[in-house]
């Protein structure tokens, strides 16, 4: 669910991600989408490599744990508002079949007709982006609040431990070609 003028519906949640700007935290993310105009030579170059794939998987993957955290703060924020429901970003799973539907053997089941439907189809993974959704089917208060902060808190630490873990990975990618580049 998007929130009406909020950060969220800034995001612009599915498709592919152009550009989202926070201008009260002045944060923005950048990933390139399909057709777009604005790259650089120098990211041509680099396009097709394993590389440019994992620095753009992290970098897509930090996005959407930086918006796991603010759902997070809202989640912890509200934890005492009656009937309150708890909101929750879903983004791997699905970016984990996009990038398995990669690896399938294209020539099974091959469509001979364009109104056949494709059961083998590839997903590109630059189309996946996070989904929140909110939780209607538990309540742990008796106000209609669904939000446990123990589970929260330890969600927000593991989410903060996995944005550490990401930001160390996209250094030691720049580290790696630094390395070459001397």
């Amino acid at each position: 669910m998007i929130y009406p003028g909020t950060y969220y519906e800034k995001l612009e949640l599915s498709g592919s991600l152009k550009r989202a700007e926070n201008e009260d935290e002045g944060m923005s993310f950048r990933t390139r989408g399909v057709g777009d105009e604005e790259e650089s030579r120098e990211e041509y170059m680099l396009e097709n490599t394993t590389f440019a794939k994992s620095v753009d998987l992290l970098q897509r993957n930090m996005a959407v744990s930086t918006l796991r955290r603010q759902v997070i703060s809202n989640n912890i924020a509200n934890a005492e508002t009656p009937n309150f429901k708890r909101s929750e970003v879903s983004f791997e799973a699905e970016l984990g079949r996009a990038l398995a539907s990669e690896k399938l053997d294209k020539s099974i089941g091959v469509v001979t007709n364009e109104k056949h439907i494709p059961f083998n189809s590839t997903v590109d993974y630059r189309t996946v982006g996070p989904k929140i959704a909110l939780d209607y089917l538990t309540t742990s208060k008796n106000n209609g609040n669904n939000v446990d902060i123990e589970r929260e808190m330890m969600q927000a630490t593991e989410n903060q431990m996995m944005y550490e873990l990401m930001t160390k990975a996209v250094s030691h990618e720049f580290r790696q070609i630094n390395i070459v580049l001397r």
